[in-house]
């Protein structure tokens, strides 16, 4: 197993090499494990993923700061890959709160971790803007207190709840960047001019969400866009929530088993789990 000091220069380093690198997100230990036996080079926690997981909506505040991370450390724990955290907005509202959410996130292991500018609130659904960029200011003085290098990213949530202004998401990136984070994620863009423009805006690297549907870009399109980080939220649990459903409707509707012809091969699974990353 790999130190965190390790992972961490791992995990930075893949941001600065040339070319996009794919950063998979589990939504526990064991699709962890299959994500890491399967060649990725870095992992991401899903909060979609775990709240669904949970039998929880996700983006309305039902995940605790405790769930998540006790969630990111069980993810942690079962690979020697690094790992960062969807820490939706960092559990609070105000800057001083989510300073501490990246200084326990930094504590479990974790060597990165992003910071959106949604509220979790239906009636306000994204932070003003100043104060959008004084929590991340907030998240990066948590930062240069670390121990370990931390991959800060800051996401601007405008795509994902109905607000698709490409200009004012262009501005609260930037701003995002000049008040000291890593990486740059607008969560929801599906056109290719608009990923484009984004990378174009912007000094440092540029996480693309891929997994939605109507967008279906592929790697070496999306790394001559510029992009660095390429996402996948909650579509790995989705996918696999999609199978669960199909086989249940085949077995109550049709009252038949065929699915089980692609299900995961039992002794092959067993075999990975009892191995130790």
């Amino acid at each position: 197993m790999k130190t965190q000091k390790e992972k961490s220069e791992i995990f930075q380093s893949l941001h600065q090499r040339p070319g996009c690198f794919i950063i998979p997100n589990p939504w526990d230990a064991g699709s962890s494990k299959l994500l890491s036996d399967l060649g990725f080079e870095a992992l991401a926690t899903t909060s979609a993923g775990l709240a669904f997981s949970l039998g929880k909506s996700d983006g309305k505040n039902c995940i605790s700061m405790e769930q998540a991370l006790a969630n990111a450390s069980d993810i942690v724990q079962a690979t020697s890959l690094p790992v960062s955290a969807d820490l939706e907005n960092g559990y609070h509202d105000d800057p001083e709160g989510v300073f501490d959410t990246i200084t326990n996130a930094e504590k479990i292991g974790l060597v990165g971790g992003s910071i959106e500018d949604a509220t979790g609130d239906s009636n306000n659904p994204i932070y003003d803007f100043d104060f959008s960029v004084e929590r991340i200011k907030a998240a990066a003085e948590a930062v240069k207190k670390l121990t370990y290098p931390f991959v800060l990213t800051a996401r601007a949530e405008n795509f994902l709840y109905g607000r698709p202004d490409l200009k004012d998401t262009i501005r609260r990136l930037q701003a995002f960047q000049d008040a000291g984070a890593d990486v740059l994620y607008a969560p929801g863009l599906k056109d290719r001019d608009d990923i484009a423009t984004v990378v174009r805006e912007l000094d440092k690297p540029v996480n693309v969400l891929m997994g939605l549907s109507g967008v279906n870009f592929s790697v070496n399109e999306l790394t001559d866009l510029g992009v660095k980080r390429i996402s996948l939220g909650s579509s790995l649990n989705r996918a696999a929530l999609g199978a669960l459903l199909v086989a249940a409707d085949e077995i109550l509707n049709r009252g038949s088993f065929t699915f089980s012809e692609d299900a995961a091969v039992y002794g092959n699974l067993n075999e990975l789990f009892s191995q130790n990353k």
